[in-house]
Order: C-alpha cells, then structure tokens, then sequence
C-alpha cells in the first residue's frame, strides 16, 4: 500500500514565525508532499509571538472547548486555523492562555527556556491528537519535526493506539540541531504520564530530561527517523540504529522533499512487514 495520507505536527513554519531551518522546512515540506498527491494535515503550536490579525488566525468553534488534565490541573485547548494562501492549504494552531499568551516561543526575550517547556510540549502534542480524533481524519504516516513533538510516538503507541483515526499510524521524528539549553522540570516524567504509561515504558531516559533524553524518548517510539539537519548529535541516531529503526540520512535542499516521499512508503512498509 502506498501511503496517502501525511500528518505534520511541526514545531515553526514560516511565515507565523521567523525563518529558521524548521520554519522553512514546516512551509514547505508539507507542499511538497500535497503536491505530490498525498493527503496533508499540518499543526503547529500558537506561539504567542504570532500576530492572529495579520496572519487571519480564528477559533474553530466545534474543535475547541476541550480541558486536558496535566499535572492535575485542567488546561483548555483553543483550535484556531489559518490559510497559507499561495500553498492553497490550511495550518491548525494549538493553543491555552497559560502556555502561550504574551509568550516568546520556546525561550524568552533574554534567551532562556521557559520552566514549563515540559508542560507545553505535552499540552501541544496531546493537543493535536485529541484534534485529529474529532477531524476523523486517520493518517498514515504522523511525521514529528522539532522536540515539542517529542512526546508524540509515545502517546501514538502507549495511548492512542486503539483510537480508529491512529490505529495503523507510522510514526517518524525529524531530529534537528535546534534543541534546548536547560533539562526539563524535575517533574516531567510524572507529568507525561496518562493511565496506559508505565514508569517501564519511559525507562530508557535519564531524569532530569535533557535534549538528548528527550529525543531518545521519541525514537524509542518511532518508526523511522530522519537526519534533518547537516550537524546533530550523533548519539540520537546511533541509538536508532541500535533499536533498528530506519534512519534517513540528511538530505541537501535539492532533494529532501523527494528523500521523505519515498521514505514514507519505505517505513510503511517496514513496519506492515514486521
């Protein structure tokens, strides 16, 4: 079966956010994949440097509403939308007053991490899941850019595997340069836990959570990862290769979007043929 339809939960696209080498990518690998022929959805978080005036941002209505429970403490998830009009296609914004109004995106003004960076990334990949149920939409391949979206093949495989829209979702995590300074709050652990997480499910990370732990988190869960930046730790990739997961190497400009076209089908069927 060739894979048809792609889920991106991105971390930036421009032009919401400044351009950076995630930005750039969140724009355009998405087109480049609809433009192949596949089916797209694409999330990102609603960062709270975002202009929603500017850029035509609104609420919609019959997918908001919704309280996730983090740290016993009931958080609203707010599901607001925007076109990028000359890619002819639509971006979903996760958003919560407490994580990301009157913020920066990942650090503030002076550079330094925000506390409940943890927090957030739970809040925002929950978020989309809990979004895509109420689409109906059921993706094939759920590709992961950035570490806000780390904890997502976790959840795909301990939480949501049931769930008719995940049910045959393959999971890929792009890995990046672009990390995080400090360790997550000493409490992270606990607060990425839902009833179906055991403690041995997230065994293979070291606490306090660094970038490295947090990555290795997600590709203990994945299906495939992909070398998205020239210079990574290597550590993150070795460990995918130790765990057999295919690894798709950086890719130039040139020929990226082609690279992860076919390595969608390429994980789909590795992970059918197990």
């Amino acid at each position: 079966m060739s894979v048809k339809k792609v889920l991106f939960i991105t971390q930036e696209i421009t032009p919401y956010v400044p351009e950076s080498e995630q930005a750039i990518i969140g724009r355009d690998l998405p087109q480049a994949i609809q433009d192949k022929g596949r089916e797209i959805r694409t999330f990102m978080p609603k960062w709270g440097n975002i202009n929603e005036r500017r850029n035509q941002l609104h609420e919609v209505i019959r997918l908001s509403g919704m309280n996730l429970i983090i740290d016993d403490t009931d958080h609203p998830l707010i599901i607001k939308v925007a076109s990028i009009q000359a890619a002819r296609r639509q971006v979903y914004f996760i958003d919560n007053d407490d994580y990301f109004l009157h913020r920066q995106m990942t650090s503030d003004e002076n550079g330094n991490d925000y506390e409940d960076n943890g927090e957030r990334a739970i809040f925002y990949a929950r978020g989309v899941l809990e979004t895509v149920k109420k689409l109906r939409w059921c993706p094939d391949i759920i590709h992961c850019h950035g570490w806000m979206s780390a904890m997502v093949p976790l959840y795909i495989k301990k939480v949501y595997y049931e769930e008719p829209s995940f049910r045959d979702s393959k999971v890929i995590f792009s890995v990046y340069n672009e990390g995080f300074k400090s360790t997550l709050n000493p409490n992270f652990t606990q607060q990425l836990m839902l009833k179906e997480i055991t403690t041995e499910d997230i065994s293979m990370i070291k606490t306090p959570v660094d970038y490295e732990e947090l990555c290795k988190l997600a590709v203990s869960y994945s299906d495939g990862i992909i070398q998205n930046s020239e210079s990574i730790n290597p550590n993150i990739t070795d460990y995918a290769r130790k765990l057999n997961i295919p690894v798709l190497d950086y890719q130039t400009a040139d020929t990226y979007a082609d690279a992860c076209d076919a390595f969608y089908d390429q994980v789909w069927d590795a992970a059918e043929n197990k």
